[in-house]
């Protein structure tokens, strides 16, 4: 055995795709870089290079590792408890790893993707929609979730360094309630300053699942 394929052995996939996680968490997708990871793994390319071939499967990887321990947990409950319990729980995933929704986006079917539509898929099933319109309202469903998650994880870096969230949405709020001509704009400005993220998150799920439930069931 040469030590080239000892270090790659010693190696481990899960400790690259750690390192890479922690990398994309600090810098997002321009902080990782297979100089950063040799650096932070105190190893060579080589030893990269045996477990994933480019930077593009490393993102995959990681993405899958992330929605994996989200969806790890089987769901309990009724068939609508499940899907807020899935919802919610890729919801604090991706707002913990904001990297992982461009990720799915841009490659829905690959990184996570078939995992998440499983999970929710199961549930659809569940709740008597026909198969006709598995597809249709599945997708529909992942589409509300990762696009919220996203949303969210987005609006979190939008203010200025050392703007704090209650300090921000308060400034918006007061650029909302001076616009002419927008009286519905200014009439909710309070409220989007005083919102909650994930309780805001939950009621779209729950409209979402009132419409899937009141169309195929009620």
């Amino acid at each position: 055995m040469t030590s080239r394929t000892r270090r790659a052995e010693a190696l481990s996939r899960e400790r690259i795709v750690e390192a890479a996680v922690a990398l994309l968490d600090a810098d997002g997708e321009g902080g990782l870089t297979f100089k950063a990871l040799t650096e932070r793994l105190a190893t060579g390319p080589g030893a990269i290079y045996h477990h994933v071939a480019n930077k593009g499967e490393l993102l995959a990887v990681a993405t899958d590792g992330v929605v994996v321990a989200a969806l790890e947990a089987e769901a309990a409950g009724s068939p609508q408890d499940a899907l807020r319990g899935i919802a919610l729980r890729l919801f604090d995933a991706i707002d913990a790893h904001p990297w992982v929704a461009a990720q799915l986006s841009a490659s829905s079917w690959q990184a996570g993707g078939p995992l998440i539509l499983e999970r929710v898929g199961r549930q659809v099933q569940a709740l008597g929609v026909p198969e006709r319109d598995w597809f249709t309202v599945t997708t529909v469903l992942m589409q509300y979730v990762l696009g919220a998650a996203a949303q969210n994880a987005a609006n979190a870096r939008v203010a200025a360094p050392g703007v704090g969230r209650a300090e921000f949405l308060g400034e918006v709020a007061e650029t909302w309630k001076a616009l002419d001509g927008y009286p519905f704009a200014r009439a909710v400005a309070d409220q989007m300053r005083e919102h909650d993220d994930r309780a805001q998150f939950l009621a779209g799920i729950d409209l979402v699942l009132t419409g899937i439930v009141g169309r195929y069931t009620g």
